[in-house]
């Protein structure tokens, strides 16, 4: 959240937040999540090299800058081009010292254009055949259907589940995706891209979910399980250390 003169408390000032489901979703033993808030360079550097892994969370839009569009409406949908720039260099950073990397919503979609990958900055307008994957009223009470990749890694995780629902809580989406990624996972309806990973997860951890697990147990019964997910990270990050 950037200064902000109509704002009450710390009108002229930067704040960085964590949103409590994500804090909750993430706590787990021995694992200190510690959210990262702008520094300088140097500072960044330091504190990136003590961290084991990295989880991408979601918010604002991306700017179409950031993946070389121009913007479809500026004024709705000008993206956040200076938290794209810095998450990105945490990304490069994650990638080019083989960290682990979990993106989850805008998440996914900044780590799809690190990989080169392009984004529909507005499913209604651009995709118009899309299912609803946004509703401000119901908003993580909203879900529909996923398709998991035969042979992939969801496919694995949730091999048991006959209920493939998640949250939807985007207006953006993945259009083209990004080199080296390979899709675990769709909306049948509209063919829409829900989930990609690295096409050698052996050797880098790269997974993006376009869903918010944290956000699951609003409508707990009716979506798939949002611990795998994590489980499977950790359990990566822990082979690593």
């Amino acid at each position: 959240m950037y200064p902000d003169p109509s704002r009450l408390f710390f009108s002229k000032k930067t704040l960085c937040y964590l949103e409590s489901d994500m804090a909750n979703y993430l706590f787990r033993d021995e694992v200190l999540p510690i959210l990262i808030p702008p520094l300088n360079d140097q500072a960044l550097q330091q504190l990136l090299a003590q961290m084991d892994g990295f989880v991408f969370q979601g918010g604002s839009d991306l700017s179409p800058l950031t993946y070389g569009e121009d913007f479809l409406n500026k004024e709705r949908w000008p993206g956040d081009i200076v938290r794209d720039r810095y998450e990105l260099k945490m990304i490069d950073y994650a990638f080019k010292h083989a960290k682990p990397m979990l993106g989850i919503c805008r998440g996914a979609q900044l780590l799809n254009v690190y990989f080169g990958g392009t984004l529909y900055q507005d499913l209604e307008t651009q995709y118009s055949h899309a299912v609803p994957h946004r509703d401000k009223e119901k908003y993580d009470a909203l879900y529909h259907q996923i398709e998991l990749t035969t042979g992939k890694i969801l496919s694995t995780l949730y091999n048991k589940e006959i209920n493939l629902h998640v949250n939807s809580i985007h207006h953006q989406g993945i259009k083209t995706l990004g080199s080296d990624l390979l899709i675990e996972a769709i909306c049948p309806v509209d063919q829409l891209i829900e989930a990609f990973s690295y096409k050698n997860m052996q050797e880098k951890f790269v997974f993006g979910i376009q869903w918010h697990p944290e956000f699951s147990h609003t409508i707990k019964e009716k979506l798939i399980p949002a611990e795998p997910i994590y489980d499977y990270f950790l359990n990566d990050i822990r082979k690593k250390i």
